[in-house]
């Protein structure tokens, strides 16, 4: 069986930025296949935004470079914005526009021959569940809504790739679901898709490859998978608790030196590495002693979230620091 070669389509060599004396993005590398769904997953402020506005024409670049469909965004970045569609963390269509108006104005500013326009328009208010609200003014619409017809306004033109940043902030979790459904309708359609996100369960379902990014510095790329399979080395154990305090916490670290904890939401800790048999009856020991229920244990598989924490040394919780978490 033939094997096929991907081509690469995002090409990026030692890209850096600087705001003043802030360093944003420092060195980084990484290519994009064509056809794939590649995340930049990192807390807030790592630098996953700084990247889409670099690749994509709203900020220069102080270092390094890269190329979008082999052009380059240094020189030929009008060639670049041609080819690519670009869905910001906050929309950027007009609310005292209708849904079908704000995508024929778009259409136009993105060269859509005239006769195309109402067409295609139409298709994607269909493809997203918005036909039926086409003349609908877009400050009337939901939050999921309008992230929905965002993204369409970025398809009008017929990108080749789209840089989505945290599409899915904000949304519940219905409009979220529904979101990463149309996502991955467009890799089976054959577009390539660059997603930021601080959600590791959302990195975890829809990315084909992940960068981690922390303080602008990439810290490893892999599959979902692979990065999962590093943190199987170690035993996972969780306890739920009918309660739980600092003070608990602070006795159970005392008695597993060799493991390390993780507080989890709903009175849940996590347990990583050492021997399974005697952190149980550690754990099991020091509760009888102090009267408190144990609700459940139970013997986990590593997640993107404990390889996360393995790779970067950081808690989850901050991946939702000013974002709120979801």
């Amino acid at each position: 069986m033939e094997v096929v070669l991907k081509e690469i389509v995002i090409h990026v060599s030692h890209l850096t930025k600087f705001y003043g004396r802030l360093l944003a993005l420092d060195h980084i590398d990484f290519d994009v296949k064509e056809g794939e769904i590649f995340g930049f997953l990192g807390p807030n402020g790592a630098g996953k935004t700084t990247t889409i506005r670099l690749l994509t024409g709203l900020s220069k670049p102080t270092d390094g470079n890269a190329s979008i469909l082999g052009f380059d965004i240094n020189t030929e970045i009008t060639e670049v914005k041609k080819r690519v569609g670009v869905v910001p963390e906050f929309s950027n269509l007009y609310d005292e526009l209708s849904a079908l108006d704000n995508l024929l104005f778009v259409a136009q500013l993105y060269g859509v021959p005239r006769l195309a326009r109402r067409k295609k328009a139409e298709d994607l208010l269909k493809t997203f569940g918005l036909f039926e609200r086409k003349d609908s003014p877009f400050r009337m619409f939901s939050h999921g809504m309008k992230r929905a017809l965002t993204i369409a306004a970025a398809l009008i033109h017929d990108p080749k790739i789209v840089f989505l940043d945290e599409p899915t902030v904000g949304l519940d979790v219905v409009a979220a679901r529904s979101l990463r459904n149309l996502i991955g309708n467009l890799r089976q359609q054959g577009v390539t898709l660059f997603i930021t996100t601080h959600y590791l369960e959302e990195a975890d379902i829809l990315c084909d490859r992940i960068a981690i990014l922390v303080k602008g510095r990439i810290v490893k790329i892999d599959t979902p998978k692979a990065l999962k399979a590093a943190t199987e080395e170690e035993s996972v154990i969780e306890f739920s608790f009918a309660e739980l305090s600092s003070t608990l916490i602070h006795d159970i670290s005392d008695k597993l030196p060799e493991a390390k904890l993780v507080v989890m939401d709903y009175n849940k800790v996590r347990i990583h590495g050492g021997m399974p048999g005697k952190i149980y009856d550690n754990v099991c020991q020091l509760i009888r002693e102090k009267g408190i229920e144990i609700q459940s244990v139970n013997s986990i598989r590593p997640t993107l979230e404990d390889a996360f924490i393995k790779i970067t040394g950081l808690s989850p919780t901050v991946m939702s620091i000013e974002k709120g978490g979801k």
